[in-house]
């Protein structure tokens, strides 16, 4: 569910000019079955395409903050927030994902090109 769930609970907190982390819970729900797993990422994926389709530039520039107990501890214009923050935290999830695939000896799936799993001649 963390993976499923990143693009849509970033965007609710780019949308806030600052975010104490202090009072978050990042720990996702486990999932019932695949379709809840499914369901969670087209929602995230359908709040993620409709903040950042309708997001202006002057939102996009604008300062956004995140504290620790009321501290700062980071600031940067949405847009790097959403970039940095959104998408490097996926890609971090996804790869954590692929480890532990395979270590239960699932095949790894295609990220970017072929995985040690596919065969290219087949």
């Amino acid at each position: 569910m963390r993976i499923a769930s990143i693009p849509g609970g970033l965007v609710r907190i780019a949308q806030q000019d600052e975010f104490d982390v202090a009072g978050a819970t990042f720990d996702p729900s486990a999932p019932k079955n695949t379709q809840e797993v499914l369901s969670a990422l087209d929602d995230s994926l359908k709040a993620a395409e409709e903040y950042l389709g309708g997001v202006s530039e002057l939102a996009a520039k604008a300062n956004w903050r995140a504290l620790a107990n009321g501290r700062e501890i980071m600031a940067m214009p949405r847009a790097v927030m959403l970039r940095t923050i959104m998408l490097n935290h996926w890609y971090h999830h996804r790869g954590q994902l692929s480890v532990y695939l395979r270590l239960l000896d699932v095949p790894v799936p295609v990220i970017y090109g072929r995985s040690a799993d596919e065969n290219p001649f087949a």
